[in-house]
């Protein structure tokens, strides 16, 4: 049986499960395969010691691996950008087939990568990088390629999915749920790219590349996080028949494509709302197959791992000039301006409480063609909160209004804004 060697760039929380898979299902991967995968070697980076792993495998020079014939797939999962940028090109050039899960490298360099590996012949794959084990990036590369897929939208961060499942289920606030998390394993020690909705943003901007078929980067992605979620804000959604879901949003309009991350309000009805914990999905939406949701966890050892091997095997069993090594960014299209979006919003006012009021709000949205679709006001000593939903509006038309009313002397701090999403067009 034909041998086929994988070196191995970093042997962390997911490297560790890589080579965890390898050996257990090395039967399962020669039935899949036809041949034999095995770990051959290990790059084991300064400062980073793994008492449990071979010392036979282990290198230290990244030029081991490149060097060695029988290592024909490289796997990296060090992270980073700059040092997982220079071998990852190194590794397309020396004619070696790469696997990666690094979300940020794809994002901001995968352009460059899909170059390298295109004169070289090689492979470059990417499932990993996006929702763990959810293999949303062969459904759209594979399943879907012959059909057009209009919008993809969900939860592709199990860090932000877990602290807005729990401070929604037990009251608590924003800090004390993030700081379980982390004692939990589910967010990181420094969570910033996580909870920023950076993370979010570099999956997003790999998705909407492969289901639009044109490029979008990490730096196309305007991205808004959770840091600024608050107990009231959970409360009111609850109470108007919603959840608070942190979303990557990507829509073809009118041959041109728009992506972002940021909260919303999810209909609790709607299929996303469900999805709690650390769990990740995506929902692809298309004129063609109508509604398809894909839902699993979207991080862990061996979740994230399964997802490479699945790339190893469909790397080993793709025939020479296979489509599914190419760049599928085979359009240029323009990117539709966030301002002329049309959304529904959530709003939140700290204002004073004295009659007139809502008397100097309302006439200030409907000048900028905002209406409202419902209302709730309550006092406390001198100060009320109002609760404003919106109907769909030009984002445009929104941001102006609160600008304005920002500026009214009756305003207390600037409003609080979220998107609502996932409602049925009314």
């Amino acid at each position: 049986m034909e041998r086929v060697g994988v070196g191995l760039l970093g042997y962390g929380t997911v490297g560790s499960g890589v080579g965890t898979l390898l050996r257990d299902c090395a039967d399962d991967i020669s039935l899949a395969t036809g041949k034999q995968v095995y770990l051959a070697k290990v790059l084991e980076l300064p400062g980073f010691s793994h008492p449990d792993l071979d010392a036979g495998l282990v290198v230290h020079d990244v030029g081991e691996i490149l060097a060695d014939p029988e290592i024909q797939i490289v796997v990296e999962l060090i992270g980073g950008v700059d040092a997982a940028l220079e071998f990852e090109r190194a590794a397309l050039q020396a004619g070696k087939h790469v696997v990666t899960a690094n979300k940020q490298l794809i994002a901001q360099h995968g352009a460059e990568l899909f170059d390298v590996a295109e004169q070289s012949g090689a492979h470059l794959r990417f499932e990993a990088s996006c929702a763990g084990a959810i293999p949303v990036i062969k459904a759209l590369r594979e399943s879907l390629a012959a059909a057009q897929v209009d919008t993809i939208f969900g939860i592709v961060n199990g860090t932000t999915n877990y602290v807005m499942s729990a401070m929604s289920d037990t009251g608590a606030p924003y800090d004390e749920v993030l700081k379980k998390a982390q004692e939990l394993g589910f967010a990181e020690a420094d969570p910033t790219e996580d909870v920023s909705g950076k993370d979010a943003a570099a999956k997003m901007a790999i998705l909407s590349s492969i289901g639009f078929h044109s490029r979008t980067t990490l730096a196309d992605v305007p991205y808004e996080g959770i840091t600024g979620i608050t107990a009231a804000d959970i409360a009111h959604a609850t109470s108007y028949g919603y959840v608070i879901k942190l979303l990557g949003v990507a829509k073809l309009i009118d041959e041109r494509v728009n992506v972002r991350v940021y909260p919303a309000f999810v209909p609790m009805d709607h299929p996303l709302a469900s999805v709690g914990g650390a769990y990740n999905a995506v929902f692809l939406e298309s004129r063609h197959f109508d509604k398809i949701m894909l839902y699993g966890p979207g991080a862990g050892s061996i979740p994230t791992a399964s997802a490479v091997i699945g790339d190893i095997i469909g790397v080993v069993t793709t025939a020479a000039g296979g489509f599914v090594r190419n760049c599928t960014c085979y359009r240029d299209l323009a990117f539709f301006p966030h301002a002329d979006m049309v959304s529904s919003f959530y709003v939140r006012l700290q204002v004073t409480d004295k009659p007139g009021v809502l008397g100097q709000i309302t006439p200030i949205l409907g000048e900028e063609g905002v209406s409202v679709r419902s209302m709730w006001q309550s006092g406390r000593d001198d100060t009320a909160e109002l609760v404003l939903l919106l109907h769909p509006a030009r984002e445009a038309a929104v941001t102006a209004s609160l600008e304005r009313i920002a500026a009214l002397e009756c305003v207390q701090g600037e409003p609080t804004t979220i998107r609502v999403e996932g409602e049925e067009p009314r």
